[in-house]
Parts: structure tokens; sequence; C-alpha cells
């Protein structure tokens, strides 16, 4: 090879180059990466706060932290808490019509005298709570974690079937017909 074609071929090699760190440089400019394409905000957090009689209807509250939380009296309807984690709460006489837990983290709440008609709680981890006097009528446990106690208990006044899910909600608590 002549030094006049070795030259060229540097000369080319050297375009080629600074051509790609463009094409490079435009595309990172240009387009923005994954983290910044979709910008995810933090999961709110309410643990350990007093929040009797707060009115959260109709709110996404999507993998909320709710740990530990006073929510005496307050109102969920129709709110969506999927994956929501509610563990070790007072949702004393709260309302949660229509609510959606579905894969929600409720272990020892205590639901006493609670509205959960119509709510979906499928997957949900629901361990150590307590229903006493709650609504359950039209509620969706479908492959929710309860201790055998707790299905003996919401079995007997288990009714209805779901609007959203269309589930039975004795059929979703695994409820023998005698029972």
């Amino acid at each position: 090879m002549k030094d006049r074609d070795l030259i060229q071929l540097n000369v080319l090699t050297m375009i080629f180059r600074q051509l790609a760190a463009l094409l490079l440089a435009l595309i990172l400019c240009c387009f923005p990466s994954p983290a910044q394409a979709y910008p995810y905000p933090p999961p709110l957090s309410f643990s350990n706060a007093q929040l009797r009689g707060r009115d959260f209807s109709g709110q996404t509250l999507q993998l909320a932290e709710f740990s530990n939380a006073n929510l005496e009296r307050a109102n969920f309807t129709d709110a969506d808490l999927r994956g929501a984690v509610l563990s070790a709460s007072i949702l004393l006489a709260a309302n949660l019509h229509g609510a959606d837990l579905t894969n929600a983290l409720v272990d020892q709440v205590n639901f006493t005298n609670a509205d959960l008609s119509d709510a979906v709680l499928a997957e949900t981890i629901l361990l150590g709570s307590i229903f006493d006097g709650a609504n359950i009528a039209l509620a969706d446990f479908g492959e929710a974690i309860l201790d055998p106690t707790q299905i003996r208990q919401l079995c007997a006044k288990a009714s209805g079937v779901n609007y959203k899910t269309g589930v039975p909600t004795r059929e979703s608590l695994g409820c023998r017909s005698n029972v």
C-alpha cells in the first residue's frame, strides 16, 4: 500500500469515527434514558400517622404505606390501594366500600365495624386481622391469605357476588356449602 493510499485510509477512518461520535451524541442528547422517560413518583407514606376520619375516597394510593396508622372512620370508598401496606393499622368503622386492595399487605389490622362491602381483597395477606362486626357482603377474598379461624368467622356472614370481579364472596373464601 502506498503512502498516499495509507493517508487517505487514515483520513476516512478519522471522518468515520467523528461521524459515529456525532451520531452517538445526537442519540444520547435527543432520546432520554429510560429512567428519565418514565419517572415514577415514590410511594406515599402515612406510617404511624393519625388519620382519623380522613377522606381518601376515589384516590389512587397504589403501594402507599399506612403501617401502624390510625385510620379510624377513614373513608377509602372506591380507592385504589393495590399493593398498599396497612400492617398493624386501626381501621375501626372505616369505609372501604368498593376499594381495591389486591396484593396488599393488610396483616394485624383491626377492621372492627368496617365496611368492606364490594371490596377486592384478592391475593391480599390478612393474617391476624380482626373482622368483628365488619360488613363483607360482596367482597372478593380470592387467594387471600387468612388464618383458618378468620375464614370460619367470615364464612358465617359471607354473601353476594363482587360487582367488579363477578366472584361470589363465599367461593372466594373457600367456604363449605353447609357453613
